[in-house]
C-alpha cells in the first residue's frame, strides 16, 4: 500500500464536468494504490451556510451519489461524511488551542471571500477558523498526502505549520503532510468563465443527455466567429478548451482545429464532436448513478461502514492526542 491520502469536497449540490475532470478522476486513480479517505465536509458548508442549513442533508446525497457514479469505490477507499465522525471537531478544538490568531488573519482566501462574498454575512469566529477545520480533518487520519491544486497551497501550508506547533508542545504526533500537485485541467463553464455552480454555467455529471446537448449547443465559442463563413482561432474558444480535456483522439482534435481556422466547419460540428465524447465518458457513470438512485438502502449502508471505518482510525488518533496533552485517561 501506498501513502494514506485525505481529501475532502464541501456539498453543494450535483457535481459537474470541473469535479469530474480536476478531482474525482484523480481521486479514483489514487485509490487502487493507496490509503484513500474520502470525506464530504458538512461542516465547513455549515461555516459559509448557517443561515439556512436546509440543503446541506440533500446535497450531501447529491454529492455522495455523483461519487460513487465517478467511481470511487467503497471496497477500495473509506468514504464517510464528516459530521458522522465526532472526532473532526474535538481535534478542532484541540488545534485551535495552539493555532495563533495572526495566522488566519493572514490566510488570503479569507482575506479575498470576505472581500467578494457580498450576499453572506461571513464575519464568523467559525470562518475566520476554518482552516483549522480543515487541518484537522487531515491530521485526524494522519495524513500523509493531500491531493490539492495549486490555489490550495496555502490551506496545506497552515496545516503543516499547525502540525509542526502542535508537535512542539506535545510530543510527535501528526506528519506534515504533503501536496500531491496535480495540473488542474481549464474547464471551462457554458459562459467561458470557470465552471461554477454559483455561476449558472455549469453542466452536471447528472444531467440528461438532452441537457447536456442543450448546454453545449448554446455554449459560447470564439467571438470572431459571428458567421458560419468566418475562421476562428480555437484557443480563444471555451468549447476548445473543452475538447483538450474530453477529447482523446489526437488526429480528431488536429482536424477540428483546422476546421476552425478555415471555417471549414462550423461552431455546431464541432460541439457535436465533444457533445459525443462527454456522453462516452458520462453514460457509464450515469449508468452507475441510477443504481445507486434506486438502491438507497445500499447508500446508506457504505456511508454508515465508512463513518465506522473512519471513527476507528480517528478515535486511534484523538486517544494519542490526549495523552500526549495530559488529560486524566478516559
Amino acid at each position: 500500500m501506498g501513502k494514506r491520502i485525505f481529501s475532502g469536497m464541501r456539498p453543494t449540490g450535483r457535481l459537474h464536468l470541473g469535479h469530474l475532470a480536476g478531482a474525482l478522476t484523480n481521486w479514483v486513480r489514487l485509490q487502487d494504490d493507496n490509503e484513500c479517505f474520502y470525506c464530504i465536509v458538512d461542516w465547513h458548508a455549515l461555516m459559509s451556510d448557517y443561515a439556512d442549513s436546509s440543503k446541506i442533508k440533500s446535497n450531501c446525497k447529491e454529492v455522495f451519489l455523483d461519487w460513487l457514479a465517478a467511481g470511487l469505490d467503497p471496497n477500495k477507499a473509506t468514504i464517510f461524511i464528516q459530521s458522522h465522525v465526532p472526532y473532526h471537531t474535538e481535534l478542532h478544538l484541540a488545534l485551535s488551542m495552539v493555532t495563533p490568531l495572526g495566522w488566519l488573519e493572514r490566510n488570503p482566501t479569507y482575506k479575498d471571500q470576505i472581500l467578494n462574498i457580498k450576499n453572506k454575512d461571513l464575519s464568523t469566529y467559525a470562518f475566520l477558523g476554518y482552516p483549522v477545520l480543515m487541518a484537522s480533518d487531515i491530521l485526524l487520519y494522519k495524513g500523509e498526502a493531500v491531493p490539492v491544486g495549486e490555489d490550495q497551497t496555502a490551506h496545506l501550508e497552515l496545516t503543516r505549520e499547525i502540525a509542526r506547533r502542535f508537535n512542539n508542545f506535545y510530543g510527535d504526533i501528526f506528519p506534515e503532510p504533503e501536496g500531491l500537485f496535480t495540473e488542474t485541467p481549464k474547464v471551462p463553464g457554458t459562459d467561458g468563465r470557470k465552471m461554477s455552480k454559483s455561476y449558472g454555467n455549469s453542466i452536471d455529471i447528472a444531467d440528461t443527455p438532452e441537457v447536456i446537448w442543450e448546454k453545449l449547443r448554446t455554449m459560447m465559442t470564439d467571438p470572431a466567429r459571428e458567421r458560419r463563413k468566418d475562421p476562428g482561432d480555437p484557443e480563444k474558444c471555451p468549447v476548445w478548451d473543452l475538447h483538450k480535456v474530453f477529447n482523446k483522439d489526437d488526429t480528431e482534435r488536429e482536424n477540428l482545429a483546422e476546421g476552425c481556422r478555415t471555417a471549414g466547419i462550423g461552431c455546431i460540428e464541432c460541439k457535436r464532436s465533444l457533445y459525443g465524447h462527454v456522453m462516452s465518458l458520462l453514460e457509464p457513470i450515469q449508468k452507475r448513478r441510477t443504481y445507486y438512485e434506486k438502491h438507497g438502502d445500499e447508500v446508506t449502508d457504505i456511508l454508515r461502514e465508512g463513518a465506522k471505518l473512519a471513527r476507528e482510525v480517528a478515535a486511534k488518533t484523538m486517544s494519542e492526542v490526549v495523552e500526549a496533552i495530559g488529560f486524566v485517561d478516559r
